[in-house]
């Protein structure tokens, strides 16, 4: 393709947004009608974290229903898009000598599929789905997204899915929805300052950033998938945020986009 792929990072939020009409699902909707059509996607998502790295090898990955508690109709959700394994054993040969597995079991969870029903609502390009490392330190996450981004100039658009700020123990689960917390709003500020002045190693080094972060970011699951996404930036590209807000008050529905 002639013209680089962004790597975007999705805040995917409350799985029921696979299935709700709001201003963060019209904005991905949108974002998939803006961005040229991809030739498939490498998919970073907050619910695929193991101790290993593997890519998922499956021409049929199945839709898996990660979460427990929530009505029916969001069980009943399929997206049936294709895999790719030609991209997977790309993906492989890119990273040695890190040991990347083959994984045939996993498919496409809710991270990925809650966002991307929306981006590609006919499900017709094909996914394959990275996992995160739990064991290895930022830094780790930071490089692998770095080594992978010639992948934006063969067709391949990136996407990290998770939350920039993600609390959960202080979440308001039903009822009045509460202003966004102060301390989430700092760091979410603070990062996106960072962001957009390509200023990198203290995002990657974020467990030194004080306690805004340590309550924002209470367990790096959904924060990884963003460090994939901005090591894919080139010199001089801009970053920008074209989906905005914070769901029940700690969570961040950020969306970040490179070039």
């Amino acid at each position: 393709m002639s013209q680089i792929l962004p790597a975007i990072f999705f805040g995917h939020g409350n799985p029921m947004n696979a299935v709700w009409d709001n201003p963060y699902t019209d904005g991905w909707r949108r974002i998939g009608e803006q961005t040229p059509r991809p030739k498939a996607i490498l998919a970073i998502s907050a619910h695929w974290f193991v101790p290993e790295t593997g890519v998922t090898i499956s021409t049929s990955p199945r839709t898996i229903h990660d979460f427990g508690g929530f009505p029916r109709e969001l069980y009943q959700v399929q997206y049936p898009a294709p895999g790719d394994p030609q991209l997977a054993r790309r993906v492989q040969e890119m990273l040695k000598p890190l040991e990347v597995k083959f994984d045939s079991s996993w498919g496409l969870d809710h991270g990925t599929w809650s966002v991307l029903r929306h981006v590609y609502p006919s499900a017709d390009v094909p996914i394959v789905q990275l996992s995160i490392d739990e064991t290895q330190p930022a830094a780790f996450h930071y490089e692998i997204g770095r080594r992978l981004a010639p992948l934006r100039d063969e067709g391949i658009l990136i996407v990290g899915s998770g939350n920039l700020v993600h609390n959960l123990h202080t979440y308001a689960w039903g009822g009045h929805m509460p202003e966004p917390y102060d301390w989430a709003i700092r760091f979410e500020q603070e990062a996106r300052e960072m962001m957009i002045a390509g200023e990198f190693k203290p995002l990657i080094d974020y467990e030194n950033l004080g306690p805004e972060a340590r309550l924002s970011i209470p367990t790096p699951d959904h924060y990884l998938p963003l460090l994939y996404v901005i090591a894919s930036r080139q010199e001089r590209e801009l970053i920008t945020f074209p989906i905005e807000g914070v769901d029940g008050g700690s969570i961040s529905m950020l969306t970040v986009r490179v070039g």
